[in-house]
């Protein structure tokens, strides 16, 4: 069973979430030979100003598009 763990900036619909799942799930039956309902995927959801990538805070580093 596998499980995939998955940390993104918060903001995403519930619609964009469900694709997500479908589409990872998709690609773990294929990859791994497994049942689509042995696939667990938790999404965490963290806040820009919590999620620095280097020395720079993301909330600071805003891109056109990026979350």
């Amino acid at each position: 069973m596998p499980t995939i763990n998955v940390q993104m900036f918060e903001g995403r619909t519930l619609e964009q979430k469900r694709a997500f799942a479908k589409a990872v799930t998709e690609a773990a039956v294929a990859t791994l030979a497994c049942k689509p309902e042995s696939v667990d995927i938790i999404i965490k959801e963290v806040k820009k100003e919590d999620w620095a990538t280097g020395a720079s805070y993301n909330v600071t580093n805003e891109i056109d598009g990026f979350f």
